[in-house]
């Protein structure tokens, strides 16, 4: 299988490497790709040395499966130029509510790689897939309702220039001196943002759109959906409150089972002090943690989670190299 990387040096694109070394995904030709800016540069994978090249120049026909890393500008520009010779997978948002391109979370909706007309896979916003990987069980036997989520993202969903501005706030903070917001509406250091993205003219964010259109094209068209996209200052991981109204009767016992057995999820629930997960702990780790599972008090068909995963591994990475390898078994 040959292997093509476009965006190779950002965060999600050396994070991809890393997954397809901890898989020992199998490839015969790796090819990382990158704007001019970054072209020549030399990455390491399996102790090989990597030379970057040029995305405008770059023959996609030597490829069997490009992962597209470089946000929509790029996708819009040259994905379906790939697609005409390999497979494409694409981490941007442009192509998630095109009809002709399945929208993919493995655990939730693989079947849908049996509909490819594009050549082309759309890998979910970050805070929907850990969404729906915690939900899908859920969906099947009680069948849900309405969600109502809160997200705390980390400011990695934006970028490095962020995760950089970060730490640079962070210190002008404690050394008491002036802020100057650079990739944020606001104050991101010891602040919490309720803005991502652009927003619309009913004063919904871009953000909290994705999130919406994106659970009912994957999990259930019918489900009603409403969020709020908040920006925290946490390097990695993202953190979820969702409240989950169902159709059918449940018992809390049973929520708790079938999250327990669910591909993908970790249930940590004691209600302890620190007997929940974190973004903190989620850095790092392939799994959906979910904690915090209670009945809704004021609605006896509903039910609270707290759910928590790696934006850039289980968000981006992961995702995109489990849907190569969900695709490539639909061929075999």
């Amino acid at each position: 299988m040959n292997i093509c990387i476009v965006g190779a040096t950002g965060n999600v694109g050396r994070k991809i490497l890393d997954v397809l070394d901890k898989k020992n995904f199998s490839i015969n030709q790796l090819y990382l790709v990158a704007s001019k800016k970054s072209a020549g540069k030399k990455i390491l994978f399996k102790k090989k040395e990597y030379i970057v090249s040029t995305l405008e120049d770059f023959d996609f026909s030597k490829c069997d499966i490009t992962f597209f890393s470089a946000g929509g500008e790029i996708a819009e520009k040259f994905a379906e130029k790939a697609a005409a010779h390999s497979t494409v997978i694409d981490n941007s948002s442009f192509f998630r509510m095109d009809p002709d391109v399945p929208l993919i979370v493995p655990q939730v909706n693989s079947n849908d790689l049996k509909n490819i007309k594009k050549n082309i896979i759309a890998n979910a916003n970050c805070s929907t897939i850990q969404m729906v990987i915690a939900l899908k069980p859920l969906h099947e036997i009680f069948k849900i309702k309405r969600i109502v989520v809160s997200t705390y993202q980390s400011v990695s969903g934006a970028g490095k220039g962020p995760m950089d501005e970060l730490i640079d706030q962070t210190r002008l903070f404690l050394d008491n001196k002036k802020i100057n917001s650079k990739n944020f509406t606001k104050q991101i250091a010891f602040n919490a943002i309720p803005h991502i993205d652009l927003f619309s003219n009913d004063g919904y964010t871009k953000e909290e759109m994705k999130m919406i259109n994106e659970t009912k094209k994957i999990l259930d068209k019918n489900i009603n959906v409403t969020a709020t996209c908040v920006r925290v200052p946490v390097m990695v991981s993202h953190a979820e409150s969702v409240n989950v109204e169902f159709e059918k009767e449940f018992t809390l016992e049973k929520v708790i089972n079938l999250l327990i057995n669910a591909e993908g999820c970790k249930v940590i629930n004691e209600q302890v002090d620190g007997g929940y997960a974190t973004q903190v702990e989620a850095e790092g780790k392939d799994e959906t943690f979910i904690s915090r599972i209670r009945q809704d008090n004021t609605n006896d068909k509903a039910i609270n989670l707290w759910i928590v995963s790696d934006n850039l591994l289980r968000g981006a990475a992961l995702n995109a190299v489990e849907i190569a390898e969900a695709y490539i078994k639909t061929r075999q």
